[in-house]
């Protein structure tokens, strides 16, 4: 039996609701291109979000890899495929059939006020879609269409049908991982690959629309999840080398920010020595962050008495609620911030009392969904990737 990791829980609750905190900023930051803009804007978001993405996401990807393995382990490859296409592809597809176009459209409303089109007249235009292959796994593509914040969840499902299709080479990934196994027994090994998140950000580049890190980065730390589940000498080298990979996040992290400010118009793409840098010194210091938060937060759960830690009674009702209410919040959060936000910004007030105006009815708007309209019927729980009540 397999102990549970309250801690990746907590991350993965924290990081969905942070989500809401983030997108809720973007509408005030000078430099990003969000749906919704204020028409007054700061560098403060940019300095104050910098250090959660470098790990937000990249820890979202490592602890659904977690899950993978323990999830493939009970069904298999083929029923796991199934459970990801259910849990994943079905909210994925009722969005993009529903609400996921509202930010779109709520784009050309703000950017153009004299653009008169109805949501409805609307729709068809985002739904002129072509393939676009060489933008795997985002098959399709249109001059309006999008899978917006979405794009989570197709690299997530793509990467899982990866695995699921590679998991025929178990024989030969065994060994690979016992030879990983011997060698993150060693001090500091387990920080090794930050040299690849480091040249893969530096020479594939970074993807603003995906928080800042390449679709590829993400597969790596994907996998890492997988391996950190397989075998527990990859957890007690975390937990061992955490203080050691937090002082590493921290210092390179700091050098990184200047570098990177200063890196020209196109920092993520640009091929020009400084860009390359920074985005190197982004990449090491992104894999160090998530190496030191996992490790450190285990070494506390280490620390607890063992049947403190099984003990359902001591965790809140508020986190549980939030907990189970993940994948639905994530799904729902995006569209209901960019539609706060539209009216908000018309108002003139300054950008903290704005700010506030966007989180807060965001926040109960997105609960309220959720409670009356996403958990209490089968059906509704079904569209949004949620097991049968019990």
């Amino acid at each position: 039996m397999t102990e549970r990791r309250p801690e990746l829980d907590a991350i993965r609750t924290l990081v969905v609701v942070g989500l809401v905190f983030f997108h809720s900023a973007l509408v005030f930051d000078e430099s990003d291109d969000f749906y919704v803009k204020n028409p007054e804007t700061t560098s403060v978001t940019t300095v104050l979000a910098g250090f959660a993405v470098l790990w937000a996401m990249p820890a979202l990807f490592l602890i659904a890899g977690f899950g993978s393995w323990h999830s493939m382990a009970r069904r298999g490859p083929g029923g796991f495929a199934r459970e990801r296409l259910q849990r994943l592809g079905v909210p994925l597809l009722f969005a993009i059939l529903t609400f996921l176009p509202v930010p779109v459209w709520l784009r050309l409303k703000s950017e153009d006020p004299g653009y008169a089109e109805s949501y409805l007249e609307f729709l068809p235009s985002f739904y002129a879609v072509h393939l676009d292959l060489p933008d795997f796994p985002f098959l399709l593509g249109g001059d309006q269409f999008e899978t917006g914040h979405l794009w989570f969840v197709v690299l997530l499902l793509t990467w899982s049908l990866l695995l699921a299709l590679a998991a025929r080479a178990a024989g030969r990934a065994t060994r690979v991982k016992e030879i990983l196994g011997r060698a993150v027994e060693r001090r500091g090994v387990v920080l090794l690959p930050a040299l690849v998140t480091s040249a893969i950000c530096a020479f594939v580049g970074m993807e603003e629309a995906f928080a800042g890190w390449s679709r590829w980065a993400y597969l790596l730390f994907f996998l890492s999840g997988v391996l950190l589940a397989s075998d527990e000498r990859f957890r007690l080298a975390m937990r061992r080398d955490g203080v050691l990979a937090a002082i590493a996040a921290v210092v390179v992290f700091a050098v990184t920010g200047p570098v990177l400010l200063t890196a020209g118009d196109e920092p993520f793409t640009a091929m020009t020595a400084h860009a390359i840098t920074a985005r190197a010194l982004f990449g090491f210091a992104g894999w160090c962050a998530v190496v030191a938060i996992l490790g450190l937060l285990d070494r506390r759960n280490a620390r607890r008495p063992a049947g403190d830690r099984a003990a359902p009674g001591r965790v809140g009702r508020a986190y549980r609620y939030l907990a189970v209410a993940a994948l639905p919040l994530y799904v729902l959060h995006q569209p209901i911030v960019v539609a706060v936000a539209y009216g908000v910004v018309r108002w003139d007030a300054p950008i903290l009392v704005k700010y506030l105006a966007i989180v807060v009815p965001s926040f109960a708007l997105m609960l309220a969904a959720y409670e009356f309209l996403v958990r209490r019927t089968r059906l509704t729980r079904y569209l949004f990737g949620m097991r049968p009540q019990a």
